[in-house]
């Protein structure tokens, strides 16, 4: 057999095959999901993301310290924040006292250095577990938009880096630019949540938070996971208001809508690994049906490999302490 071309020499031997990887996962991509919860030297397991935890703040300053000292640059906060703290105008989400405001300036403290993002939307203190005020089982969009820009403001009062709106309402992004350079928050960046779909993958991030629809799903304002072409339009229109960075979520069942949208943007791109694709990985884990660590890596490698830039994963320290 007289063959010319032979792929296979540049797969003889590990150092070849280093050399001509065309794809890298790194820590510097990553970005760390983490809890926090009201209390004193608490943690507690999210029963259905094993080895991911709620937190309250002294504890989280720990974790943040541990996950930053391994490489990790960037952590995105999302409160749990008590049933009698909730209402319908989701009040809790601009308390400058709030759980998010005492954490972004506890973590400040013990590490000036650290990347803070913060979520921009109203189900973690909304009542009706909604990402938007509820009236009449129909979400508000333009009153909603209203109480996202207070929180933003909140947040960058109390030093987030960047705000992360996932809400998916309408015209949010311009409107929180607006507010923000009137108040002085030039610096603050905003991820903007662009393709974000109406998708069964969000389970186990709403049981860590108790954030779950009291009523209704969320379809009228998250997209139909069957649409690529209005992603794009999603993706154009958060640009052109003003987004330093645009996000798909869910990755996993999404790349081709990541690499879409890295085919169509010089904006850097994020993909979210969410709380089901993390769950899936290690229930089969645990079960001894896959090798839990080299799955997470190819599940990772995937995205970036998709064209994502920076990816929020719950695995953050674990690839961590992998590519160490």
């Amino acid at each position: 057999m007289d063959l010319t071309y032979r792929p296979r020499r540049l797969r003889r031997t590990a150092a070849i095959r280093d050399m001509v990887q065309e794809t890298q996962l790194s820590v510097k991509d990553l970005i760390y999901p983490l809890f926090v919860m009201e209390g004193e030297n608490t943690r507690e397991e999210v029963t259905s993301m094993p080895g991911s935890y709620r937190y309250t703040l002294d504890l989280l300053v720990k974790e943040v310290q541990e996950a930053h000292q391994l490489g990790i640059r960037a952590i995105a906060l999302f409160p749990a924040v008590p049933e009698e703290k909730k209402d319908s105008y989701g009040s809790e989400s601009f308390n400058p006292d709030g759980l998010i405001p005492q954490a972004l300036k506890a973590i400040k403290a013990a590490i000036p250095n650290i990347t803070l993002i913060t979520d921009v939307a109203l189900d973690p203190y909304n009542s009706d577990g909604h990402d938007g005020i509820v009236r009449d089982g129909i979400i508000l969009n333009d009153e909603t938009v209203e109480v996202l820009v207070e929180q933003a403001l909140c947040q960058a009062e109390a030093g987030t880096d960047i705000v992360a709106p996932s809400d998916m309402m309408d015209g949010r992004i311009g409107a929180l630019r607006e507010a923000l350079d009137e108040k002085g928050f030039e610096d603050v960046a905003i991820l903007a949540y662009s393709a974000k779909y109406a998708s069964a993958y969000y389970g186990p991030f709403r049981d860590a938070l108790g954030s779950a629809p009291k009523a209704g799903d969320k379809k009228t304002y998250q997209m139909d996971p069957a649409n690529a072409r209005e992603a794009m339009r999603e993706m154009e229109l958060d640009e052109m208001e003003g987004a330093d960075m645009v996000m798909v979520k869910p990755a996993l069942a999404y790349l081709d809508i990541i690499y879409r949208i890295k085919e169509s943007t010089n904006l850097p791109v994020a993909a979210y690994n969410v709380s089901g694709e993390y769950a899936m990985i290690k229930a089969a884990e645990q079960m001894g049906w896959i090798d839990g660590k080299k799955v997470m890596l190819e599940t990772l490698l995937s995205m970036k490999r998709a064209g994502a830039d920076l990816i929020l994963t719950y695995f953050a320290k674990e690839v961590a302490l992998l590519l160490q």
